[in-house]
């Protein structure tokens, strides 16, 4: 690659396939957000960083676009608006946003805010979410689902919605459900809105195939359901089935699943309707996918359908189903979390090392170097293309001597530190001879691999990508700056935890998972940042404490014609500090503080420690417990 330009970058990182308009390269070289998706309203994420620096900020970083927000909520509504008005569906569509996927008031106001127009609703699965949704919600035509299993408080909860005015649907996931909330509601004096989730022999694919399918945790088989259909009749209660749902899975890779689910679906809608009940609704559950990697297939972090094409295979299924079984079209409703937020959100963290497999300063011969120094000196610098897997072989031989001699105590350290660094130049060097070859050997891409640097990155993977470290969830990663430069260097990310795990070695790729990501040479005292995208679904509140690292510094921005650069940063979310995360794991500041006091007193007292110095190191520790759980870097030149 002769020239490098932010055509080239867009083509090496993806950019313009998972992206969906979200996200570009601009001119200078930058990532830039495009929250509406208008390339003349675009917000340039180098220098909204160095303005975050400016107001003291330090990093990893999240930042979230609220307009990006705005426009996923309505871009799902409008999809299925025109699906209906396509098809001839004589119902509408109602969405609600699953708190679940991401609890955090600031993102969940918004989605309501923009939903409004379109009665958008909440769907809770918990008590402490619920309790959320019955505050928040206002609008008396949209929603309140409530999924998962309920206890008594739970039931109460949900019917004091009820008693208020509000559309709340209990969804019954087992008969014992069923029984409670019909005693709990008459002794409410509160007619109960009732949902019945019905456990499909359709199965999901991908990582979260197992909730649906035969042997899902949640809802009713055909039995229990026909169980459920007695109890409401015996309870002169039938009028009060309202809504029929289902689940097969969050990020459905392959809308050929999702189409067998809401036949399968519609079918029991149609089947209850046949029998007497009159159930308003169908609610399809969730799993419209995110197409992370750009590839659109069925492969688990992508998607081979749009959302156009959902709406549309959903509306027309459910429609032909229920004209074919005679009974009136049902309200649509969905609960597409991950589509709402996944776009939103980014995560910034900063790279202030790199470890480096080969060295910028070729080793020279000298008159007191052992044979096997020598001998792959020799190999290095005679290398030939025409036996470049011989060289690679002979260099490690070498290397493999070398370690045993080493083990018997036959190798001093400097002799084999000139066997390791030149048997990475020769690595190197025979990688790249392979270069543009039609046919790679297996053994010359482990190599690759293996020669690529790691990028020490101040964030942790257990806290900001939770889904990556347990499930391999890929995310798009690339550098936000320096995206004019050519990429020179390939390797993995690895975080401060004191754990192997903490690293980041599987990357978005067309054709398969690539184990190394392009990036720049790390330049010492200069600031690299790496941006992670698409992380606005569950990675916010999944992330854990290990190492008592918590959460990370946010910033809220908004798009504003007014303002010079076009946006504001609305609102700073400060993360976690040292004295927050260890309260949360049962230390008392205060003891923590009296015990070092006690500590410096007694080595003031053995003439350890000066007073006045006691006294400052007792202060600097007091003052740590408000300080940021990362890393504070230095890096001077803030420059791109």
């Amino acid at each position: 690659m002769s020239e490098f330009d932010i055509h080239a970058a867009t083509a090496l990182y993806n950019v313009d396939r998972w992206s969906d308009g979200y996200f570009t390269i601009n001119s200078r070289g930058n990532i830039a957000a495009l929250p509406t998706r208008s390339p003349d309203r675009q917000i340039d994420l180098y220098e909204l960083i160095e303005e975050a620096r400016k107001r003291g900020l330090k990093f990893p970083l999240v930042i979230r676009f609220q307009d990006l927000l705005r426009d996923r909520v309505s871009t799902i509504h409008r999809s299925f608006a025109a699906a209906i008005e396509e098809s001839g569906y004589r119902n509408c569509y109602r969405g609600v946003f699953p708190i679940k996927v991401n609890q955090l008031r600031e993102v969940v106001e918004e989605i309501l805010d923009a939903g409004a127009p379109f009665h958008l609703g909440v769907e809770a699965g918990s008590k402490p979410e619920l309790m959320a949704a019955l505050a928040i919600h206002s609008d008396p035509e949209s929603l309140i689902i409530c999924n998962g299993y309920k206890d008594r408080e739970f039931i109460r909860t949900a019917l004091l919605g009820r008693k208020l005015g509000k559309q709340v649907i209990l969804v019954v996931e087992k008969l014992e459900e069923l029984r409670q909330v019909l005693q709990l509601s008459h002794s409410m004096g509160v007619e109960p809105h009732l949902g019945i989730r019905v456990r499909l022999q359709s199965k999901g694919a991908g990582k979260w195939a197992t909730s649906g399918g035969a042997n899902a945790k949640f809802g009713l088989s055909t039995s229990d359901l026909v169980a459920a259909c007695d109890l409401l009749n015996e309870a002169g209660k039938a009028k009060a089935l309202k809504l029929v749902h289902f689940h097969v899975g969050s990020q459905v890779p392959d809308i050929g699943t999702i189409k067998q689910a809401v036949r399968e679906g519609a079918r029991f809608y149609a089947k209850l309707q046949k029998m007497g009940f009159r159930p308003v609704y169908l609610d399809v559950g969730g799993g419209l996918g995110v197409d992370y990697d750009g590839s659109k297939t069925t492969f688990d972090s992508s998607t081979n359908y749009t959302l156009n094409e959902y709406a549309r295979d959903i509306v027309y299924n459910i429609m032909e189903v229920c004209d074919s079984e005679e009974v009136a079209h049902p309200v649509i409703v969905s609960e597409s979390g991950r589509a709402t937020v996944a776009h939103h959100s980014v995560l910034v963290v900063e790279a202030f090392g790199s470890i480096e497999k080969t060295s910028q300063m070729p080793v020279q011969a000298t008159a007191e170097d052992p044979k096997v120094v020598e001998g792959i000196l020799e190999i290095r610098d005679n290398l030939s293309r025409k036996n470049r897997l011989e060289n690679l072989h002979d260099a490690q031989q070498i290397r493999d001597q070398a370690q045993a001699m080493f083990d018997l105590g036959l190798l001093d350290l400097r002799s084999k530190a000139k066997i390791e660094t030149v048997y990475w130049e020769i690595a190197a060097s025979i990688v790249q001879n392979f270069h543009g070859m039609r046919y790679i050997p297996e053994e010359v891409k482990e190599m690759e691999t293996a020669l690529g640097d790691q990028f020490i990155c101040n964030f942790s993977v257990f806290q900001s990508l939770p889904d990556h470290w347990a499930l391999g969830q890929l995310f798009p990663v690339l550098p936000i700056h320096r995206l004019t430069e050519l990429p020179a260097r390939n390797g993995t990310l690895v975080d401060i935890t004191c754990d192997s795990d903490g690293k980041v070695s599987k990357f978005i790729d067309l054709h398969d998972v690539k184990e190394t990501l392009p990036m720049h040479r790390f330049l010492p005292g200069k600031p690299y940042f790496l941006g992670f995208f698409l992380v606005g679904a569950y990675q916010d509140i999944m992330g854990d404490l290990h190492n008592l690292f918590g959460r990370v510094n946010e910033i809220h921005v908004f798009m504003d014609e007014d303002e010079e650069c076009g946006y504001y940063i609305e609102e700073t979310l400060a993360g976690s500090t040292i004295g927050q995360v260890l309260s949360l794991t049962q230390w008392d500041i205060n003891g923590l503080m009296r015990r070092m006091k006690a500590q410096i007193d007694a080595a003031i007292k053995n003439d350890k420690l000066k007073p006045n110095e006691g006294m400052r190191l007792l202060n600097e520790y007091e003052r740590s417990f408000s300080s940021y759980t990362y890393l504070t870097l230095d890096n001077g030149d803030s420059t791109s």
